[in-house]
């Protein structure tokens, strides 16, 4: 029941929050210039048709009304249509979608493994403090912190044409029938079968997967080293290695579930941030996602797509620190009672 009610509750606090950060991002939208300046250069519009489409943007309203409007048609499932030249009245909701659809099973493979790498080799870094299973850890994460993550994508990117050059030189390109290590996205493949399909598909995702994950994993396996330290060093974990318990259980029915706490909190964090930044990987693997959405829509002052694409991402960390709320009370019992 207790579960229940503060499920209940993070609900009620995280409505509001999603209200408030979509109105903030409506009036940041607003104020990015006027979505009709495309059409006022050209001569052939008249004034006329300009009003009339103002109007029927509620271009001529206030911010106010123009949100509420907005959100009651959001909320309705009309996000609203595409006012770029070149891509006027298309829908927004498809476009931004199939974009979301493409980056998040991107950054969720990635995200799902770093995370569980990076508790591994924390907490082995953690038990075996100054060994070499740990300095091993530690140069490791501050490697991956020192590059950012477009040179991991070129580097990645670049050695993947050499190894399937050689792969091409030594002959072994009919075992697959594609390129060993793909540096295109999957939608670009041209396959034959199931098997080409996915061995293509495990090779497209691959490289990406590997840049998104470096930094991440760095992040990680930090945050679980020094916070698997610090609950190994309390007082009930030394109460229970005083009680003659075994090393192992001291560890993970004691330290381990505690210690998840700081790396759930960063995880919640780190995965809205990537999902909204990932368009450095998209742009290197030439991935239509997210980020190729967001580049093409401010560069064409797309107004409604950059809202949608706001909304998305906006919802997207929401959703996460809610997850993130709801496995504190799991991991930490307490922190639910109160």
């Amino acid at each position: 029941m207790n579960l229940v009610i503060y499920i209940l509750r993070r609900l009620a606090i995280s409505i509001p929050v999603l209200l408030v950060g979509t109105f903030l991002c409506f009036v940041m939208v607003a104020g990015t210039g006027d979505p009709l300046g495309e059409l006022r250069q050209n001569p052939t519009i008249s004034k006329d048709a300009l009003a009339a489409t103002a109007a029927k943007l509620g271009l001529d309203q206030g911010i106010v009304p123009r949100y509420f409007s907005w959100l009651g048609h959001f909320l309705s499932g009309d996000w609203g249509t595409s006012i770029a030249q070149g891509n006027a009245l298309a829908p927004v909701a498809p476009k931004v979608l199939a974009a979301f659809g493409v980056t998040l099973k991107l950054v969720v493979g990635a995200e799902i493994l770093a995370l569980i790498i990076g508790i591994i080799v924390g907490v082995l870094a953690a038990v075996k403090q100054y060994s070499i299973i740990d300095y091993l850890a530690t140069t490791l994460a501050f490697l991956l912190f020192s590059m950012p993550i477009f040179c991991v994508a070129i580097v990645l990117k670049n050695y993947a044409i050499e190894v399937n050059g050689w792969v091409r030189d030594l002959g072994l390109q009919d075992v697959l029938g594609n390129p060993w290590l793909r540096t295109t996205s999957p939608e670009q493949l041209k396959t034959d079968g199931v098997g080409d399909f996915i061995t293509s598909t495990i090779g497209a995702y691959l490289l990406p997967t590997l840049s998104i994950m470096a930094i991440s994993f760095a992040a990680y396996s930090r945050f679980q080293r020094a916070s698997m330290l610090e609950v190994m060093n309390s007082d009930y974990v030394r109460t229970a290695r005083a009680k003659g318990l075994a090393n192992g259980r001291v560890i993970f029915r004691h330290a381990f579930r505690n210690a998840l706490i700081p790396v759930t909190t960063l995880f919640s964090v780190n995965f809205g941030s990537v999902l909204a930044g990932a368009i450095i990987t998209e742009t290197v693997f030439n991935w239509h996602g997210m980020g190729t959405l967001l580049v093409e829509a401010v560069t064409k002052n797309d107004t409604q797509v950059m809202m949608g694409w706001l909304v998305v991402i906006a919802t997207s960390v929401i959703v996460a620190n809610l997850i993130a709320d709801l496995m504190y009370g799991i991991l930490d019992p307490r922190i639910r009672v109160g």
